[in-house]
């Protein structure tokens, strides 16, 4: 299965599947990198592993229909059936997530539908969780509708809320369950697991 990740910052979840694929636990082939930001460390770690990128900004489009029209223009042009995003900070264009129902997925740092939607991204997200007072947090990977944060959730996972946290701790702790599970999300759509069809998730990692 041929993927596209779109990314606008650091690409932390992009690498780890790159390492997941060239490790030969991710059998998907990561065959775009798609960003709105040109100076994305995303990009250079594409360069570093010989993967196609697109820089490509809806500030660029006279409209957002031109925009989604080069968006796809560029995905058929490199037989993508599977996007996923890793820190995406752009809303994906009507256009595209009709071209590719329940073949978009993001993966949220929070467990939605809580602390998430417009502006929640981030640490603040993880601010956020921590001036609720809640005691759990995680992870959330999802199909992507035309909602922030919002679509089918595919998987979760937790981990415990420490009274030591801050919003930086709490990151990196939910980052790391982010790397432990996103590929794994992916094998499975990739493999049949997990199914596309329809609303309803049927499969879960």
């Amino acid at each position: 299965m041929n993927c596209a990740i779109f990314a606008s910052g650091g690409g932390s979840n992009f690498q780890e599947l790159i390492n997941r694929k060239e490790s030969g636990d991710l059998h998907v082939n990561i065959a775009l990198l798609v960003g709105n930001n040109s100076s994305a460390f995303a990009f250079e770690r594409a360069r570093k592993h010989s993967i196609k990128s697109l820089h490509c900004a809806p500030s660029h489009f006279q409209d957002e229909k031109t925009y989604a029209l080069k968006l796809l223009s560029v995905l058929r042009e490199n037989k993508v059936e599977l996007i996923a995003l890793a820190g995406y900070m752009k809303r994906i264009p009507h256009e595209v997530l009709a071209a590719f129902p329940n073949r978009i997925v993001n993966i949220h740092p929070a467990l939605l539908p809580a602390f998430g939607g417009t502006g929640l991204y981030g640490e603040k997200v993880h601010q956020a969780v921590l001036d609720y007072g809640a005691k759990v947090t995680g992870v959330t990977i999802h199909f992507v509708d035309e909602e922030y944060d919002h679509g089918p959730i595919i998987f979760q996972d937790t981990i415990k809320v420490l009274d030591t946290d801050d919003a930086h701790t709490l990151a990196r702790r939910v980052l790391a369950l982010e790397h432990a599970s996103y590929w794994k999300a992916l094998e499975g759509i990739a493999s049949g697991a997990i199914s596309t069809k329809g609303r309803r998730v049927y499969g879960l990692v």
